[in-house]
């Protein structure tokens, strides 16, 4: 486990005015359920809305905010949420082993309802939600940790391999194929097919293409995106034009527009 502060993709606009982003991991051994905390503050003059912007993981999240706990499926479109006001919302995204231990609602029903949450009613979670202290990171870390250590040592070996497949399929660029997925973690694509769809609710597939979306929205917003052919190359698509199309029916705006936006949000 490192010290240091984790980084993220999902949030494809960062750094809004009046918004911000803290997060955090949960500490030793919580690895394995946990990939990290995230906590948005938010704090906006009457009549301004920032909209914010997320392309998920394979893997569920839960949202706890002022009156609600939720939780969330992988989602293979963007989603789109408006901050007003002044508020606060604490997220856990988990690891992909953590769906079985977390609900028993099917993987599969989950991923169909996004971007809907399925609400989390049960006790522990309602104390949860009640005793955070969003400003008190030693206190934050404690709570979510003396309800989160037990549903830790439930994770089983389908599920250590399932967090495997997803390390690789997030962090090994020469990926571009469901068959050099398999190879990489010693399975059949059968195999594999089988255990994403049981776990995840999603194919292989989308697992290689969550990490090339992430990476051309992150690279496009930041600035540090090549000449957009050079990027769709560099990403593993046969032509720009083929990655133009997949983009913008996840992201909904065309490859140039999230640049666009980009070069707005670094102008105020």
């Amino acid at each position: 486990m490192t010290d240091a502060v984790p980084r993220s993709r999902g949030h494809l606009n960062p750094g809004a005015a009046g918004v911000r982003f803290d997060r955090f991991h949960l500490g030793p051994g919580m690895q394995d359920l946990v990939r990290h905390v995230w906590l948005v503050t938010w704090e906006l003059p009457p009549g301004v809305a920032r909209a914010q912007r997320v392309l998920s993981y394979p893997a569920v999240n839960i949202v706890l905010e002022p009156d609600s706990v939720a939780l969330y499926g992988p989602d293979s479109r963007v989603d789109t949420r408006e901050l007003r006001g002044t508020g606060w919302a604490v997220g856990i995204l988990f690891r992909p082993a953590a769906g079985s231990v977390l609900t028993r609602t099917d993987a599969r029903e989950l991923v169909r309802r996004a971007p809907d949450g399925e609400p989390v009613s049960d006790a522990p979670a309602r104390r949860v939600s009640d005793n955070l202290a969003p400003g008190d990171r030693t206190h934050l870390v404690g709570v979510l940790r003396s309800w989160l250590r037990p549903r830790a040592e439930l994770i089983d070996e389908r599920g250590l391999a399932l967090n495997r497949v997803c390390d690789s399929a997030e962090n090994d660029e020469d990926i571009v194929r469901v068959a050099d997925l398999a190879a990489s973690v010693g399975m059949s694509v059968r195999t594999l097919e089988r255990l994403t769809r049981e776990r995840l609710g999603v194919s292989p597939k989308w697992l290689i293409e969550c990490r090339r979306m992430q990476n051309a929205a992150t690279q496009l917003y930041s600035g540090t995106a090549t000449e957009l052919s050079m990027l769709a190359a560099e990403l593993g698509f046969v032509d720009y034009a083929h990655f133009s199309r997949r983009y913008a029916a996840i992201l909904a705006e065309t490859p140039e527009q999230t640049r666009r936006a980009g070069e707005r949000s670094r102008a105020r």
